[in-house]
């Protein structure tokens, strides 16, 4: 592609590019996509020959965020980005997931995508312009791809579906649902949702049918005439001897191996029928496979020497073997491995409060899936501060998701969150989001960290009956309880099994992961991905309603040990009084420097954190020290008034009088004749600095000065006027 090429087209009311030939030309392709002042750029790049002695399609997809795109400069103190942000990691899984299934069975060539914001007008998101990019450069190149994708967002204002709606619009949407599908049917959904019902989120998915055809249509235009022929590759193929052999030694034992209930006792089996095979098929080979992960920190398999090869082929003959197995026993028996039917949920345990010295805490036990959820309440001022390319700025609640290996009895260094915990952590927190209180009605920071402790299958959705209970427990005002379920899928043909409450084992071996939050009235969250290329919206609607009969049961169960937020708060949680102050009076409370704040909270041991809106949040760990700090505040943004009076402080002596703070950061002068009602010839022969007095304000000048007398004064004053009267 030597020459520029550009295709332009107005879709649903905004006008949309892809170019290429222009730019990054040494790729396998790159496009050039813009909607209005967004633009990205995606190239697709791939090895020459397959990488040797692994079993699995190495793609890596990488988003790019520079500050520059929005015109920022980056907060650190390098000032360059460093690491990408979980925004981007989101992103790079957004668009991972749909085109992984894509790609040929067996194709082993590196590939890279990486997807780089290059102008960002923080009105169109530039997320889903990138999924489509990503799938154009792929469709156009010499890579085998067995596209195109294509993908929308659709929102859903005042009861109106939105195609790709701006950030400003998803505000006002109950709705926010990324779809991507090719020709046969839906490849992924992405969603949070303000608890609208199953039926409308059909009627979003069948929605989003139409302008996802549009997309795959215009990329099979520029296709015909720029895209190049595709590259001759070498496919991974199991050796038919070596996968009969496999078979022979192996498949009786496998089909009692995979009906043992207990995972563990399960795995022990299916790992020694494959070691005794190994021992046949290959005696003299060590097994030295390197693990690796995909990009959503997943295993997805090993690393072998050239002489190994053999026995590579032979453990991915048994893997096959097993899913082939497992499958057919689903849907032949409707049996599944653990001994349950299709839609029979595992055994639920819960408790709540498990910690004694945290603010709320819930334990959530589904089958060999354990996830014990903390909730901590902070200041406002604790709230995350987001330096990024979105319009984004800051968050007061925040899920984080932690995924140990002794939580599947393995053994692995701790080295951070990986980009599975960042993408189960955020989709536990956004199911979450549409329940949680405004700051108006809960000025708090909420952090939920949810520590998994046993894992088999659909740890995310565990997290969000987790948190729901550990916000409970806390006595969060939280306007619905949500929990979460994950549907998977076995299908041959026409025929196919919707599985309710996976097990890790049917996620891997499956055709879909299908996981679903909400609470009695709707969905709040979903997230789908699947194996097979596309699926019909018969099984999407099956999958749906079965999910929503297992939310609400699992709801019941919660409901019962815990069926509302509790009505006080941790002794151990802050405490917060809300005052509100006109705004003009912050400066006052902060003071010279900060002089006056610091002196409340040294005097009284609370947190101080004040809004632009003249709102301020006291954090007290006990009541006496927050009702002090608010009456010195109110002290201090009340007006002064000439006739009121005050318990002050003398700060200074002068030869004319004494200076006396009546409040922080508010001083009026007691002349030495209003000192008291006779003569005084020196101010030291009354008061030192430090003095307590009682002082009566007598006039305000029109410098705002204050000018003030004794009580003892004033009040004999007052009283030779009646005597004179």
């Amino acid at each position: 592609m030597s020459e520029v090429f550009l295709k332009e087209f107005e879709f649903y009311g905004k006008s949309i590019s892809f170019e290429f030939g222009r730019v990054a030309k040494q790729a396998n392709a790159a496009c050039l996509v813009r909607c209005e002042d967004t633009v990205v750029l995606v190239t697709a790049t791939a090895s020459k020959t397959p990488r040797e002695g692994i079993d699995f399609f190495p793609l890596i997809v990488d988003v790019e965020e520079k500050m520059y795109a929005a015109g920022k400069i980056p907060g650190s103190f390098f000032k360059r980005e460093g690491k990408p942000s979980d925004k981007a990691i989101l992103i790079a899984r957004l668009i991972d997931r749909p085109l992984r299934p894509c790609f040929p069975e067996g194709f082993r060539n590196d590939v890279q995508i990486v997807a780089s914001p290059l102008s960002v007008d923080q009105i169109n998101p530039f997320d889903v312009l990138a999924l489509n990019g990503a799938s154009a450069a792929l469709h156009v190149s010499d890579i085998p791809f067995n596209g195109p994708v294509g993908a929308v967002r659709i929102g859903l204002i005042n009861g109106s579906f939105v195609v790709n709606p701006t950030f400003q619009e998803l505000e006002q949407s109950d709705l926010d649902l990324v779809v991507a599908g090719s020709r046969e049917g839906i490849l992924m959904v992405e969603a949070g949702s303000k608890e609208v019902p199953e039926e409308k989120i059909l009627e979003a998915l069948e929605f989003a049918q139409k302008p996802i055809l549009e997309l795959i249509e215009i990329q099979e235009e520029i296709a015909s005439k720029i895209g190049k022929e595709k590259m001759e590759v070498v496919l991974d193929e199991i050796d038919s001897e070596i996968e009969n052999r496999v078979i022979e030694l192996t498949k009786e034992k496998i089909l009692e191996a995979i009906r043992k209930t207990e995972k563990a006792e399960r795995e022990e089996a299916l790992n020694l029928i494959e070691e005794e095979m190994l021992s046949i098929v290959e005696p003299e080979v060590k097994k030295t496979g390197k693990e690796v992960v995909d990009a959503s920190g997943n295993l997805i398999g090993y690393v072998f020497e050239p002489e190994q090869e053999k026995i590579r082929q032979a453990k991915l003959a048994y893997k096959k073997l097993i899913k082939k197995l497992m499958r057919e026993m689903i849907l032949n028996e409707g049996i599944r491995a653990d001994g349950r039917k299709p839609d029979e949920i595992r055994p639920i345990s819960i408790d709540v409060g498990i910690l004694p010295r945290t603010h709320g805490s819930g334990l959530f036990t589904r089958g060999q899936t354990q996830v014990l959820t903390v909730c901590t309440l902070g200041t406002t001022s604790e709230e995350q501060i987001i330096d990024g390319l979105d319009v984004e700025e800051s968050k007061r609640y925040m899920h984080h998701y932690n995924f140990p290996p002794f939580s599947t009895g393995e053994v692995s260094p701790l080295r951070g969150p990986r980009r599975r915990e960042i993408g189960h952590g955020a989709l536990a927190e956004r199911a979450l989001v549409p329940v949680i209180p405004d700051e108006k009605e809960f000025p708090y920071t909420i952090r939920l960290v949810s520590e998994v402790l046993e894992s088999n299958g659909s740890t995310s959705m565990a997290s969000v009956c987790g948190s729901t209970l550990a916000l409970m427990d806390a006595g969060v005002p939280i306007k619905a309880p949500v929990a979460g379920i994950a549907m998977g899928l076995i299908s041959e043909g026409d025929n196919y099994e919707v599985l309710t409450d996976i097990l890790g084992m049917e996620d891997a071996l499956g055709d879909m992961d299908f996981k679903v939050a909400g609470t009695q009235k709707g969905v709040t969250a979903l997230q789908l991905d699947n194996k097979i290329g596309g699926l019909k919206m018969e099984v999407l609607k099956d999958a749906l309603e079965r999910a929503r009969k297992a939310r609400l049961f699992i709801l019941s169960k919660m409901l019962e040990v815990i069926p509302e937020p509790r009505k006080e708060l941790s002794p151990f949680a802050p405490r917060v009084i809300t005052l509100k102050v006109d705004s003009s009076k912050i400066r006052d409370i902060i003071g010279p420097g900060g002089k006056t704040i610091h002196s409340i909270i040294d005097e009284t041991g609370v947190q101080i954190d004040i809004q632009q809106d003249g709102t301020v949040y006291i954090f007290a760990k006990d009541e006496l020290g927050g009702e002090k700090a608010k009456e010195i505040i109110e002290n201090i943004t009340k007006d002064v008034k000439v006739g009121e009076q005050y318990v002050g402080r003398v700060t200074r002596i002068a030869s004319f009088g004494a200076f006396v703070e009546i409040s922080p950061g508010k001083e009026g002068l007691i002349h030495i004749s209003k000192i008291a009602p006779r003569r005084i010839e020196n101010v030291e022969d009354v008061f030192k600095v430090g003095d307590r007095v009682l002082v009566e304000v007598t006039e305000i000048d029109a410098l705002g000065r204050i000018n003030l007398a004794t009580v003892e004064y004033t009040e004999a004053m007052r009283k030779r006027g009646q005597t004179k009267g």
